[in-house]
């Protein structure tokens, strides 16, 4: 034991805002005269001793502390837990360690519990005594036996705390237990951002790679940082693979490794080895562990407990059902790591041998048991355990996470037929590359296994191959399946791998036990792609290699679409589909479909009509030959082509349930107007995609069927369907995705409300869309916002929104999307009084809004188009027009706009003293709102309605004993509005009343709510 005469002022600890907190109390209670005991139990480089040292700072002028620090060395020595902590010196208070006669040597041998005691009570004579046991598992059996008897005694009237740290809480068994938990991701996040403040700066990639294997572990985290050149940090040259310092970290999780039993040892490695064939944190089949201990010679009633009883294997191991999952994720790569290479490998050959077996009969026959060579029978010593472990550091340190996320399945290769889940096994045991099994995993990476488990399967693949060029197109392949996945990360760090391989890496580390990327996620295909894939084509295993020089700009530029600069994206895959065209012509046009969607959502037309003349010229089937021909048609104006080429997509050819395909006949069905057609292919390719994959299109599939059902007024169903794109995009990391949903749930809540919710989701959308030049999302944000606004009877500040973007000049909105907002911008531009001064403007927007609606079949735009002619007549004409706007309304159906017309008649009526007639409308207006849920539309309607005459009951809020109580509806609504900043004139704009009106009403409100000024009004009503 080694005793601490000083304690170090701790660096700032991230993430445990909550254990400091939970400490700091422990240390008021005991300035309190309250002491008591708390065990920080948690596995190695969590922070535990960084926790001691703080909760030690923080105690030391308060207090005396005693600290001391656990060696493993002289646990078998009895007692030699107590001399070091006894022999410690007293931290903060060396003048009470002298009074109490601590001498400098050790205490006697035979001290026994009261003597402890006595001690103890001698040293907190000096204040309240603090004693800090570091690592307190790693203590003799008597020490630990003493300490745990004499901290469960502290209560009330004690002057002592005792706090340990261990790695389990199983050795001080009775004492309160805090147990630590790995890093979240913001705290990780923010702990390497210090660690790299020096550097010139990190690169997304690595940082994404850094955080993924250290797994929250902070010692790991600074560790793998710490050996990272500022170039390597930079992105400049490539990361070693596996990233090195973590070695130290991993021999400390493997400390208890060597006092437990042969067996359990055998067992552990064989439920580590057998999770490299299964999804990351899925953990190991337990009865393909019975199976496998069984086969290794380990007794079965041992075999039962520890698998089905959690017996005979400490907290290492827990089961969830069926499967058996290690308690903390370095603890399996740390046995990985530790065990010698010729048993990990033999563990790997008998995991393979049962699956096999398995896949060839459905099972396997245990019932002739023999041992395993490599797997004892005969144990090992510890010293050869340990001389063989140190030289195989190299090829372990990323064993596990060489497959992460794989799946088990069956699939063929040539003879022998072998399940994935077997050859992963085998590749896992191989001691360097090997082009037979390399070609064996990619030919079973193919549909219809999951693009997880093929990226995986592509990864020991390349890790195995033997020239570099086969080894980069197969990373590249890799790439495109954890694209596919959901995990962009992963596809990055994979591209990063494209290069050559880096000069630290042994290619003689079996690839399948070492030289892995540090988090490998599923796998994906490089032959036969998967049929509800849009983007991938067939690539047969032995034409990966003619793939290799397009295949890695095309996943770039893919990436770049869903989480990067659209700009950038368009532009990589016009070079990829070039690139690709010689030998993947279908990929080539995948390319090609998603440069122009980079166009589209950027807002660039030519961009747009360039990379679909390249697709119209590009040889095609038949479901992608009208699709390029129709759209360039309509955006060059040969509307009546387009619209024909555009109808024959309505319906695509080839397979039914293509997601893409059904996708670009939602897109054409909007174009055409025809929104109930682009529902049902919305909702068709929701359903493809949830039955096939892959996982990255859901955002997308999400997103077009909540657009389509706005457009068709169902907004509850957008707003739903929305959410969940929303989360799915966040999920497989896509924030492109994400902006354009914001943007839809932004529209929604401009109907539905609350306004907050509009102008979060609005905010949210153009923060993500604004980087990376999503015009059509900005344009539908801000659009959304001038609506919320609407509702909220700000017409000035809702055209001031839209004028930009409907009107002529740089900052026009989205080509598709702008024509869209003219209705709103004609009706915020007439209530806010703008008609004289913007009446050329608004009568150009009309008529490219009355363009527009000739040509598409949207059944709602003739009753949108006549709405406007109605507010820009004259008088006399207006009442025809809007008479003409409620007849289309009864043959097209939807609530809102129908409503929306009903409350601007009732408006106009009102303003012209016809306020008898006027209620029919408002009260029309009112009842469409409420069906469609429009609450701050209603509201608007309602008090429109009472302002007629007509009673009308007053919203909740102002019937519940509030200050606007006992003010008419009409004052509230004034009242309301003067608290939010408004003018008399710009209240009476938004109320259809005149200025003295609003006055003669401000006075009574002033008067009934007994206060003198606006300022008064404002901090009574938003406190």
């Amino acid at each position: 034991m080694t005793p601490s005469t000083t304690v170090r002022s701790p660096l700032r600890l991230y993430g445990r805002d909550d254990e400091l907190a939970t400490l700091e109390n422990l240390l008021t209670l005991l300035r309190r005269g309250d002491g008591g005991a708390l065990v920080l139990a948690a596995p190695p480089g969590l922070g535990r001793t960084a926790l001691l040292r703080a909760a030690a700072e923080t105690h030391r002028d308060r207090g005396p502390v005693l600290w001391a620090t656990a060696a493993s060395s002289e646990r078998a020595v009895p007692y030699s837990g107590l001399r070091a902590l006894l022999g410690s010196d007293v931290v903060g208070s060396g003048a009470a360690a002298s009074d109490a006669g601590v001498a400098t040597g050790a205490p006697a041998p035979g001290i026994a519990r009261d003597a402890l005691a006595g001690r103890l009570r001698e040293f907190a004579d000096g204040g309240p005594l603090l004693v800090c046991v570091d690592d307190a598992h790693a203590w003799d059996a008597a020490s630990r036996a003493a300490l745990t008897f004499e901290a469960r005694r502290p209560g009330a009237g004690s002057r002592t705390t005792f706090l340990l740290s261990a790695a389990d809480g199983t050795a001080f068994a009775g004492l309160p237990t805090l147990r630590l938990a790995p890093l979240d991701d913001a705290a990780a996040s923010a702990l390497l951002d210090r660690l790299t403040a020096g550097t010139e700066g990190l690169d997304p990639v690595v940082r994404a790679e850094i955080l993924h294997d250290a797994g929250g572990n902070p010692r790991l985290l600074a560790a793998l940082a710490g050996r990272l050149t500022p170039d390597q940090l930079a992105g400049r040259t490539p990361l070693p693979w596996p990233l090195p310092g973590g070695e130290a970290v991993l021999a400390a999780h493997a400390e208890r490794l060597d006092d437990l039993p042969d067996r359990t040892r055998t067992l552990l490695l064989l439920a580590a080895a057998a999770q490299e064939h299964e999804p990351e944190g899925a953990g190991a089949d337990a009865l393909l562990l019975l199976r496998a201990g069984t086969r290794g010679g380990l007794p079965r009633a041992f075999l039962d407990r520890a698998l089905f009883d959690g017996a005979g294997v400490g907290d290492l191991l827990q089961r969830a059902g069926s499967r058996v999952h290690f308690a903390h994720r370095l603890t399996a790569r740390a046995v990985l790591h530790h065990a010698p290479w010729a048993r990990r490998r033999a563990a790997h050959e008998l995991l393979a041998t049962l699956l096999t077996e398995a896949g060839d009969r459905g099972g396997a026959d245990d019932s002739q048991v023999r041992d395993v060579p490599g797997l004892p029978g005969a144990p090992e010593s510890r010293t050869a355990r340990t001389t063989t472990a140190r030289t195989t550091t190299a090829r372990t340190t990323t064993a596990r996470t060489t497959t992460a996320r794989t799946t088990t399945a069956r699939t063929t290769t040539a003879p022998p037929a072998l399940p994935l889940a077997a050859l992963v096994q085998r590749a896992c045991a191989a001691p360097g590359p090997d082009a037979a099994l390399a070609a064996g995993l990619e030919a079973a990476a193919v549909a219809p296994i999951p693009h997880a488990a093929r990226s995986a399967a592509l990864v020991r693949a390349a890790l195995l191959s033997t020239g570099p060029a086969l080894r980069a197109a197969r990373f590249a392949a890799a790439a495109e399946q954890a694209r596919l996945a959901g995990d962009p990360a992963l596809a990055r760090a994979l591209l990063a791998r494209t290069g050559p391989r880096p000069a630290d890496a042994d290619p003689a580390a079996g690839p399948g036990t070492a030289a892995g990327p540090v988090r490998s996620g599923g796998a994906g295909p490089v032959a036969d792609p998967a049929p509800a894939d849009p983007v991938t084509a067939s690539v047969h295993a032995g034409a990966v290699t003619d793939l290799a020089p397009g295949l890695a700009p095309y996943v770039h530029g893919m990436l770049a679409l869903r989480s990067g600069p659209v700009a950038d994206a368009h532009e990589a895959l016009l070079a990829a589909a070039a690139l690709l065209a010689p030998h993947d012509h279908r990929r080539s046009l995948d390319a090609l479909l998603g440069a122009a969607e980079a166009a589209w959502a950027a807002g660039d037309a030519l961009g747009y009509l360039d990379a679909m003349g390249r697709l119209a010229r590009t040889p095609a089937g038949e479901d992608l030959e009208d699709y390029p021909a129709g759209m360039s048609a309509v955006l060059e104006g040969r509307t009546a082509e387009g619209h024909a080429r555009l109808r024959r997509c309505l319906a695509p050819g080839g397979d039914p349930g293509d997601p893409a395909a059904l996708l670009r006949a939602g897109v054409a069905a909007l174009v055409l107007g025809d929104i109930a057609a682009a529902c049902r292919a919305g909702a068709r390719a929701l359903a493809a995609v949830r039955t096939a994959g892959p996982d990255t299109l859901l955002p997308q599939a999400l997103e077009h069927l909540a657009y389509a059902e706005l457009r068709a007024g169902r907004h509850a169903g957008a707003r739903a369907h929305a959410l969940e794109g929303l989360h799915a995009a966040r999920r497989t990391g896509q924030p492109n995705s994400s902006a354009h949903l914001h943007a839809v749930l932004a529209l929604a809540a401009s109907v539905e409300g609350p306004a907050e919710v509009c102008a979060a989701h609005g905010e949210a959308a153009l923060a993500g869309a604004a980087p990376h030049g999503l015009a059509q999302a900005v344009t539908l944000a801000t659009w959304a916002r001038a609506r919320a606004d609407l509702a909220a009877g700000r017409p000035g500040e809702a055209a001031a929104r839209l004028a930009p973007l409907v009107k002529a000049g740089p900052g026009r909105g989205h080509f598709a999307t702008r024509t869209l907002a003219v209705p709103c911008w004609v009706e915020a531009a007439v209530l806010d009084g703008r008609l004289s001064e913007e009446s050329r403007a608004l009568h150009a927007a009309v008529d490219e809004f009355a363009f527009w609606a000739a040509r598409a079949a949207d059944p709602g735009a003739p009753a949108q188009l006549a709405r406007c002619r109605a507010l820009l007549a004259p008088a006399d004409e207006a009442d025809a027009r809007y008479a003409e706007a409620l007849a289309h309304h009864e043959e097209a159906g939807g609530d809102f706009e129908q409503a929306r017309t009903h409350l601007l008649y009732g408006q106009w009526l009102r303003r012209r003293r016809r306020t008898r007639e006027a209620r029919g409308p408002l009260r029309d207006a009112l009842v469409g709102f409420q069906r469609c849920s429009a609450r701050a539309w209603a509201e608007r309607a309602a008090g429109e309605l009472r302002a007629a005459g007509e009673p009308v009951p007053a919203p909740r809020r102002d019937t519940a004993g509030g200050p606007l109580a006992r003010l008419t509806p009409q004052q509230q609504r004034i009242a309301r509005c003067v608290a939010e900043g408004a003018t008399n004139r710009e209240v009476a704009s938004r109320l259809s009343l005149s200025p003295r009106t609003v006055d003669h009403h401000l006075r009574n409100v002033f008067a009934a709510l007994a206060i003198r000024s606006r300022t008064e009004l404002a901090r009574l009503l938003n406190p």
